[in-house]
Order: structure tokens, then C-alpha cells, then sequence
């Protein structure tokens, strides 16, 4: 017991060691609280015998059952609370496969595509969920409201696009990507925690009531909005300066 306590110590101090780098547009559940989550998760993942692959497949189960109940079950508290622990959760393991795949001496091309794959899935329709679960169990919603999830999903999806998208035109080049340059601060992570995937995550705990649900969830893409507006003149410039 105690062999299997000091091994699972080692694995996780050889994470903390082996971090990337705090980019400047990481924002603070992303770095403080969910890599720090999927941290264990992959110290434990890894003395399980998992691969890096299967811990995607974990963080896809959690993810798009936490999916299945928003769009297909009546919207009572307990649903809230039940789908935020799930998306909460798939975040960490989302987090947890890079991290496995690091103490296993590196990842694979497959793997990675796997990871942003199911990525691409989830950042889509977690937001169409939401149109689809408002819609059904929350008539006294105007329909109008609708277009709030329904634009939400247009701008995360096209904002994780230009960031694939910047790291492999810059890639192309011999660039270092925004984690490898690094340049994160304390402050800079707070200004964008509204912009956080981990803060969308945690305001499902109001799904409960939907009418609070949609004013928190509505602030959450007014922020999501202006920071795609303002990231993508950023990296239009940052373009021009590659080429």
C-alpha cells in the first residue's frame, strides 16, 4: 500500500515538473483549478495502466452524458448539479490525457487528433444542448432567448478553430505556439476567467432555474463574443508579422 502511495506521489510530482507553459491567453480555472485536477486524475490514470486515448475516451463519457441530460431530461435541480459535476469532470480528464501521455514518454499524432476531435464535438454541441433542453422543459423562456445558445456555438467553435488554427500556420513556420512562449500572469488569468470553458461548466448548477441560468449564461457569451472580436484582430496582426 504504501509502495503504491509513494509511486502515485511520484507520478504526480513528475507532472508538476513536466507543465506546459502558462500562455498569455490561458484563463484562471484552466490553469489553477482544472490542470491542477486533471493533474490526479492522470497521476492515477497512469498507475491504472491507461493510456492516453482511453483517458480521451473517459473525458468524452463524462462530457456527452453531462450533454445527454441537458438536452433529454426536465430540467430540475438536480439535473443542474448533475451535469455540471460531469462537464467538470470530462474537462480534468480532457486535461489528464496530455498529461498521461507526457509520463508515457510523449503522445501520438493520432492522439492529439483524437483530443481536438472530440474537442471540436463537444464545444459545438454543448451549447445546441442547451437551445435543445431550454426549448423542451422551459416554455416560459421567450423563444427569442434561443439564439443565445444557438450564437454561443458559433463563437466558441470558431474561437477554438483560430487557435488550432494559429498554432499550426505558426507551426508550419518554426513559430513556438502560444503554451510553448508562455508569458501567462496571475492577473492577465483572472481578466479572462469569463471567457473560461470551466466557468460555462460550473453554470449549470442553475440550470434548475431557468430564467437565472440564462442571465449568467447570457454574460458568458457577451464576454465570449468580445474576446473572439478582440482575438481575432490580435491574430490577424500576429499573422501579418509570421508572413
Amino acid at each position: 500500500m504504501m509502495h503504491s502511495v509513494g509511486t502515485l506521489e511520484t507520478s504526480y510530482r513528475a507532472l508538476a515538473a513536466a507543465q506546459k507553459g502558462h500562455a498569455r491567453g490561458a484563463p484562471a480555472y484552466s490553469v489553477y483549478v482544472n490542470r491542477r485536477l486533471g493533474r490526479v486524475l492522470a497521476a492515477l490514470a497512469f498507475r491504472a495502466g491507461f493510456s492516453p486515448n482511453q483517458v480521451t475516451a473517459l473525458s468524452a463519457l463524462h462530457t456527452f452524458a453531462a450533454i445527454a441530460l441537458i438536452a433529454t431530461v426536465p430540467n430540475d435541480p438536480w439535473v443542474g448539479f448533475a451535469a455540471a459535476a460531469l462537464l467538470v469532470l470530462g474537462y480534468a480528464w480532457d486535461s489528464a490525457d496530455g498529461q498521461v501521455a507526457r509520463l508515457s514518454g510523449g503522445g501520438s499524432i493520432a492522439g492529439e487528433w483524437l483530443d481536438h476531435f472530440v474537442d471540436a464535438i463537444k464545444i459545438s454541441s454543448l451549447h445546441l444542448a442547451v437551445a435543445i433542453g431550454l426549448y423542451r422543459f422551459a416554455p416560459e423562456i421567450p423563444r427569442v432567448w434561443l439564439l443565445v445558445p444557438l450564437a454561443f456555438s458559433a463563437v466558441a467553435t470558431t474561437t477554438f478553430f483560430g487557435m488550432l488554427l494559429n498554432d499550426l500556420l505558426k507551426g508550419a513556420r518554426g513559430v513556438p505556439s502560444t503554451h510553448a512562449r508562455g508569458g501567462g500572469t496571475f492577473a492577465r488569468s483572472m481578466m479572462l476567467l469569463p471567457t473560461d470553458f470551466g466557468v460555462v461548466c460550473l453554470v449549470f448548477v442553475l440550470w434548475g432555474a431557468p430564467v437565472l441560468f440564462l442571465w449568467a449564461y447570457g454574460i458568458l457569451f457577451v464576454f465570449a463574443a468580445l474576446f473572439l472580436v478582440a482575438a481575432a484582430a490580435k491574430w490577424f496582426r500576429e499573422m501579418q508579422r509570421v508572413d
